[in-house]
């Protein structure tokens, strides 16, 4: 092989490395690709939304509340919530499906029906310096922070805000985040 030839294949190997490498760096630290399974986030999401997640903006500021984030479970599988209880407040549901945050009735416009099971935020949940508390949109339907098995959610396990739906394609868009 002449010279020019070998450097023509040492370039395209470049190439493909540079082209790996970013897309590993975008996936890794920027965005990465996530399918809803399940109803929970309905009417907001449905099964099958496939969603970009945001995983660089929680590097700058913390999470707000009614942002809806994407985080992983014990058993590996990655729940798609809302925030509806920030680090140091307090979070109580009553026996008519009010929340409460510091014993102020939490005003939202997600989750409009009653919810049937308080769970454990029945008496009040104190969020420490570093947990959320999370909701499901489908708030008789959800597995959330009221059930023993999820919790308060660590400010650590926060993969990103669900940020960008990209399939189905008749409802691509930017997600409504906020009361």
């Amino acid at each position: 092989m002449r010279q020019t030839e070998i450097r023509a294949v040492f370039e395209i190997i470049l190439y493909f490395a540079l082209v790996a490498c970013i897309t590993f760096l975008i996936i890794h630290f920027v965005g990465q690709r996530t399918v809803v399974n399940g109803v929970s986030m309905q009417p907001t999401l449905s099964d099958g939304d496939n969603l970009i997640v945001d995983k660089l903006s929680y590097r700058f500021h913390d999470p707000d509340r009614f942002d809806i984030i994407v985080f992983p479970q014990e058993d590996g599988r990655y729940f798609i919530k809302r925030i509806i209880g920030l680090p140091g407040e307090n979070v109580r549901i009553d026996e008519d499906g009010f929340i409460y945050i510091n014993g102020e009735k939490l005003q939202e416009s997600y989750g409009k029906e009653v919810m049937r099971d308080p769970g454990l935020a029945k008496d009040g949940i104190q969020l420490g310096a570093d947990e959320y508390f999370v909701l499901g949109d489908n708030r008789n339907d959800s597995m959330d922070s009221r059930m023993a098995e999820v919790g308060p959610i660590a400010g650590e396990r926060i993969i990103g805000r669900a940020w960008l739906r990209i399939y189905p394609f008749d409802q691509i868009g930017f997600l409504k985040h906020g009361s």
